[in-house]
């Protein structure tokens, strides 16, 4: 089990990685072809905040371990809010300005009720994820049009700091060397990650869909701690907290539109029953917290937050019933 155990690490480590240099060479090419800025931003970044779920999700479709795909996505969601949104409210309390924010956490809350609403059966059909990934391509479009109206009504906060953090060094050959690296890591990598995790829910006896909200979906939502302390840390609380927004969006449509869409099929009663209501109040409460008058996240509220994960960790591994598959 230990030897299992590394493995798993060492792979959800080697995703991350490899996730990170794939949106590293993605976005040096989109830059090289003439690909606006402000695009590339909103879609190969954004995403790339999801790509590490999506690639373990994806791969766990696959292999037909669903719920492995459902709870990373599910679980992906809980930690942003709960441990990565609590730390950097810790280290550094938040200041929502952008105009975009405010207008695409509606946006996150109806996502996450039409999820609601396609998991009620206990099922992910192909015509759920067709919703889904329909529901992705409406989110783009809608965020590229608000966010150039934001830049042609004086360059939004949020905008301004997104383009900030594009890469602006690298040539082609670079770019394709680091997208063949990634793409050689990532095959290895995920099938690290779901052997090893199969072998820890069997040892531990508790279901793929305890692992996936747990330990993958800690795992793979270490960009997004690393991105948001970052950028707390900065001053850009804004890129911080939509990083989290985005991420949670695209977990979602994608994530599980994706993996719907390979392998659909009966999901486990405790992923709606309990995960997706724990999700959607968790979802509440955080746009509550940016939409208050102060709108700031201080340091009681990072500890609250922080608090409440551990409680759900103890939870789910304590508490939840040690069913196999």
């Amino acid at each position: 089990m230990l030897l299992a155990t590394a493995l798993l690490i060492i792979g959800l480590l080697l995703v991350v990685y490899s996730a990170d240099r794939l949106v590293f060479a993605a976005s040096i090419l989109c830059r090289s072809f003439g690909v606006p800025p402000l695009l590339i931003g909103l879609t190969v970044v954004s995403i790339g905040t999801s790509l590490p779920e999506l690639i373990v999700a994806s791969s766990a479709a696959f292999h037909g371990q669903l719920n492995l795909a459902l709870g990373t996505a599910l679980g992906s969601n809980i930690t942003n809010i709960l441990l990565i949104l609590g730390l950097a409210a810790l280290l550094h309390p938040f200041s929502v300005n952008s105009d975009i924010l405010r207008r695409e956490l509606p946006l996150m809350l109806v996502v996450s009720g039409i999820i609601g609403w396609l998991l009620f059966d206990n099922q992910l059909s192909r015509v759920d994820g067709v919703i889904l990934i329909a529901v992705a391509v409406a989110y783009l479009l809608f965020t590229i049009k608000i966010a150039r109206l934001a830049g042609h009504e004086g360059a939004d906060a949020l905008t301004r700091e997104q383009l900030a953090e594009l890469p602006r060094e690298g040539s082609r050959p670079v770019a394709f060397l680091w997208l063949a690296v990634a793409l050689i890591i990532m095959p290895m990598a995920t099938r690290m990650v779901i052997d090893n995790a199969s072998v820890a829910a069997h040892y531990f006896g508790v279901s793929e869909l305890v692992i996936g909200l747990t330990i993958i979906s800690v795992g793979t939502s270490l960009p997004e701690l690393a991105t948001t302390i970052a950028g707390a840390r900065k001053g850009e609380d804004d890129i911080a907290i939509g990083n989290i927004i985005g991420s949670n969006i695209f977990n979602i449509v994608l994530v599980l539109g994706i993996p719907a869409l390979i392998a659909p099929g009966e999901i486990a009663p405790d992923a709606y029953a309990r995960d997706y209501w724990v999700m959607l109040l968790l979802s509440a409460i955080f746009a509550v917290l940016c939409w208050r008058k102060s709108r700031s996240i201080g340091k009681t509220a990072g500890a609250l937050l922080t608090c409440s994960f551990l409680v759900w960790i103890v939870m789910l591994w304590f508490a939840a019933s040690p069913v196999v598959g």
